[in-house]
């Protein structure tokens, strides 16, 4: 996937400062920032980016006298969790039932003995995706997932990474777990992983629009993306609900909920249960 990358220079700086162009770039695209001494650094998909958009969103900052300037260039095109990827990552534990582990499991279970007793095992290889479990939001979903009864469901995962969603719905019993991703490594990484893991996914490479060539609905319906993207699907998703289909969101933080929480109200649907995380937020939501 490529990317555009925006230094932003502000004048007078400060965190505070920083914040706001972060939640202004935010509303048109940008997923993804970091501080750095000379200013906020901002990452938007290329695909996605508007340069009109932006310049507007930085005059629309609401502080009387700080200007804001940006530098827009292309990031370059090459695997940027290349060494992440060969060394691997520590074992994650989900409520002492489920281990997610890197795809040495003799070195992971030499790492932490206990993890021989754990009756749930992900072997994880990422490149170039996302979704180890390391982050707080793809533990939270985890987390859902192991305390639902899934046997017998058809699961859908939007936005699906290294697939690790669905490989933990199928091992809990979903008879049908669909994923896709817009990003063409993810889709190999996906059905690569659930191959190291012994289970049937069905990974299919765009975005929401892959969902007019699918049958039927879905009883679980994952979402693991920031808030953009999620405002701009969830209408895509609530198509392919019943009456009982649960809906799971996370990718944004709590402070984000409130707009996505209003656009599901618009499609009947309603929040059920809550879980934070480090300012991380998940949701389930239900037909209302």
């Amino acid at each position: 996937m490529k990317y555009i990358q925006a230094k932003f220079t502000a004048e007078p700086d400060s965190q505070d400062v920083r914040d706001i162009i972060a939640a202004l770039a935010g509303e048109v695209g940008f997923e993804s920032f970091s501080d750095g001494p000379e200013g906020l650094v901002g990452y938007c998909q290329e695909n996605l980016f508007d340069a009109d958009a932006l310049g507007y969103a930085m005059k629309s900052l609401p502080m009387p006298g700080v200007d804001v300037s940006f530098t827009v260039s292309k990031v370059e095109d090459r695997n940027w969790n290349e060494k992440w990827e060969e060394s691997g990552f520590s074992p994650i534990l989900i409520d002492d039932r489920c281990a997610i582990v890197c795809k040495d499991m003799e070195k992971a279970e030499a790492c932490q003995p206990a993890l021989k007793a754990i009756p749930m095992k992900i072997v994880i290889d990422a490149q170039q995706a996302f979704g180890t479990g390391t982050h707080e939001t793809t533990y939270m979903i985890v987390s859902l997932l192991l305390n639902m009864d899934l046997k017998g469901k058809r699961v859908l995962d939007c936005g699906c990474g290294t697939g690790i969603l669905s490989i933990v719905a199928a091992k809990c019993g979903a008879k049908e777990a669909v994923c896709y991703d817009i990003d063409e490594w993810s889709v190999r990484n996906a059905q690569h992983n659930a191959e190291l893991n012994g289970v049937e996914i069905d990974v299919l490479e765009g975005d929401k629009s892959v969902l007019s060539h699918i049958s039927g609905v879905f009883d679980i319906i994952m979402a693991n993306i920031n808030r953009n993207i999620i405002l701009e699907d969830l209408e895509a998703f609530a198509s392919v609900t019943t009456t009982d289909s649960k809906i799971i969101l996370s990718g944004f933080y709590g402070q984000d909920a409130d707009p996505i929480l209003q656009k599901a109200a618009e499609l009947g649907l309603k929040e059920r249960r809550r879980l934070s995380n480090h300012d991380w937020c998940c949701l389930l939501l239900e037909r209302a």
